[in-house]
């Protein structure tokens, strides 16, 4: 049995699930409204509070499935509860980052300024305190499309590993490496 498939989720109060004939969910809650379409052949069924999904059968299609649409489920409910947020730093000498509503402005040190246009379901809002790195903060109630727009969002300027500068998330760890200088 999938560790992550069999486990029940539990359903707040506020959130309302429904699940149509051809497996269609949708999750609404104080934070807006999310769909997913799950596979024909897995169960799902809500039971004083708890969601649970089952499979039929013990094949390995039936058990990759299993965890994952249990996992897209959660992600849903959990997002439409309390919603997701990224936080990245831009770090480097020169590096700055605007918006004006939806459209993020960012200068990286290339020789034109790099202008992103995000959907409207993230909200974008941009930090820049004197002495420390700025950044750029994103929400929404969709993980899967916050994930997808700060991953964009951070392959404009990835982060180096001899100076460490680029985009990186809040408390991400770069691995550094010496110079050729330290090789002698």
């Amino acid at each position: 049995m999938s560790r992550i498939g069999k486990l029940p989720i539990s359903v707040p109060t506020g959130v309302d699930i429904s699940i149509s004939d051809t497996n269609f969910v949708k999750v609404k809650g104080p934070k807006g409204e999310l769909t997913q379409q799950v596979d024909p052949d897995l169960n799902i069924s809500i039971e004083d509070g708890t969601l649970t999904v089952e499979r039929p059968t013990n094949q390995k299609r039936h058990r990759a499935m299993h965890g994952l649409y249990r996992s897209l489920i959660n992600n849903m409910i959990v997002g439409v509860t309390d919603g997701y947020k990224v936080v990245m730093e831009l770090v480097g000498v020169g590096y700055r980052a605007s918006n004006t509503g939806q459209l993020l402005e960012l200068s990286l040190g290339y020789s034109h300024p790099i202008m992103f246009y995000c959907p409207d379901e993230v909200k974008i809002d941009t930090l820049s305190e004197k002495g420390k790195n700025p950044q750029v903060i994103l929400e929404s109630n969709d993980k899967q499309l916050i994930g997808q727009i700060a991953a964009k969002i951070r392959a404009f300027r990835k982060p180096e590993p001899y100076k460490g500068k680029g985009i990186r998330f809040q408390g991400e760890e770069i691995r550094r490496k010496a110079g050729k200088a330290a090789g002698k």
